[in-house]
């Protein structure tokens, strides 16, 4: 038997001190919390990894606080297009949809791609028709339309730039945002899902490393990584899979893998942070921006952080 463990994060990135109040900071440990909560009772309960992370995921998407499904960030158009990847460990099986519309949860999407399709990756309008096939839950533009995120869709074309989703006032040449949940369950099964809205004010079809499995996304019976940060940076650095491969030709513990894919992220010029759990229920955090919104459930509790000063 493996020890259970749930990790999730709510992006990384310029999390700036002066813009957040104690107010909103409750708010986003709460919407954590909630979030590990809908994933530990499932672990909790005996239940699997993979519906765990899809269950934590799901949480995060219903949140507009966060940057996928509801919270998504709109694009230079003025609509919110969103990624999403799930993967299984024990079946190296995986599903994705990329620059979908409309999907009231992207996740449960992706998954649906995993399980009643021979492929791994669908997009755009073609992903958005087999959702509707498999009766997935749509919702209107309204739905997805927060205050918030128009005003910061304002700024960047504004400024003719591309921006942080969080916070009033982002930094310019930050644009990070993405939830996402690895879990290990107590038959040592793993598995992990990524969510994302993108970048504010994208444009051309962008899409980042959430869908791209090896970037963004991985799981096998080794570790399961969910990233967030600048995804070109990821997708150029294979990041996901990197932790796998540290793991298992170099022979070095799941910290020490990710802590060196991180680094390595450095060297080639991006910013952010990963997740990552292994099968004897070790679990690490790590990332190399001012903050990110992360969190772990186990038997001994739950936890929640922010800023860098929290060893979480």
């Amino acid at each position: 038997m493996s020890r259970p463990v749930l990790a999730i994060h709510g992006g990384a990135g310029t999390i700036l001190r002066s813009q957040m109040t104690t107010e909103l900071e409750s708010e986003y440990r709460a919407g954590l919390e909630a979030a590990l909560r809908a994933g530990w009772d499932i672990l909790e309960k005996g239940g699997s990894s993979l519906d765990a992370v899809e269950s934590a995921v799901c949480s995060l998407e219903d949140n507009p606080l966060f940057n996928a499904g509801r919270g998504s960030v709109f694009t230079h158009d003025g609509k919110n297009e969103m990624d999403a990847a799930i993967m299984h460990g024990s079946t190296l099986r995986a599903g994705a949809v990329a620059a979908i519309r409309g999907i009231k949860n992207p996740i449960k999407l992706a998954r649906l791609v995993m399980e009643r399709t021979e492929h791994v990756l669908l997009a755009s309008y073609g992903a958005v028709e087999f959702g509707e096939e498999m009766n997935v839950e749509l919702a209107d533009d309204a739905y997805f339309f927060t205050q918030q995120r128009w005003d910061q869709l304002e700024e960047a074309v504004a400024a003719g730039r591309i921006q942080l989703d969080h916070g009033s006032r982002p930094t310019a040449g930050k644009p990070f945002g993405t939830v996402g949940a690895v879990a290990c369950d107590a038959a040592g099964g793993l598995a992990a899902a990524t969510s994302t809205g993108g970048m504010t004010n994208k444009r051309f079809g962008r899409i980042g490393d959430t869908p791209i499995i090896g970037a963004g996304t991985y799981a096998d019976d080794t570790c399961a990584v969910s990233c967030t940060g600048h995804g070109e940076y990821f997708i150029l650095g294979v990041s996901a899979y990197d932790v796998v491969a540290r793991m298992r030709y170099k022979c070095v513990p799941l910290a020490d893998a990710a802590r060196e894919t991180i680094e390595h992220l450095s060297e080639i010029g991006g910013e952010g942070g990963l997740i990552a759990v292994d099968g004897n229920g070790n679990f690490t955090l790590p990332f190399n921006s001012e903050g990110m919104y992360r969190g772990y459930a186990n038997n001994d509790g739950i936890e929640t952080a922010i800023y860098s000063e929290r060893a979480v």
